[in-house]
């Protein structure tokens, strides 16, 4: 099985420790994103609402890259800072996928990172 890594300057960049996606077995993986401008790095919103919007606009640069997009998300798995957040998020998440959503789970961010209340996982189809 051939994989390819799938990089775009339209997201942020990530460590050098793990790729923005992986394509491989007609599917695309998509790292953990976080709520960061492609070119400043800087932290994009305040609230939970501004930062789903920020995750989900890298994760549609990242899958463009790819050759898919979020119509073509089976699962993702979204991280929060706090709890409290969850409903916030939703609130976002369903402006972006009103019909048919992906399957989804979330959890809690063990750690905390300057600024960032979220980080989105995607896997979707080629």
């Amino acid at each position: 099985m051939s994989r390819e890594i799938i990089r775009t300057a339209d997201a942020p960049a990530p460590p050098v420790t793990y790729s923005q996606a992986v394509k491989a077995a007609g599917l695309v993986f998509v790292s953990g994103t976080g709520p960061y401008d492609a070119a400043s790095g800087a932290v994009v919103g305040n609230t939970v609402q501004e930062q789903t919007r920020q995750c989900l606009t890298n994760i549609s640069a990242i899958l463009a890259a790819a050759g898919s997009s979020l119509s073509k998300i089976v699962s993702a798995t979204v991280i929060l800072v706090d709890e409290s957040d969850f409903s916030g998020m939703n609130e976002e998440w369903a402006n972006w996928f009103p019909i048919e959503p992906p399957a989804r789970q979330a959890a809690k961010l063990p750690v905390r990172i300057p600024g960032m209340r979220v980080s989105i996982a995607a896997i979707a189809e080629a």
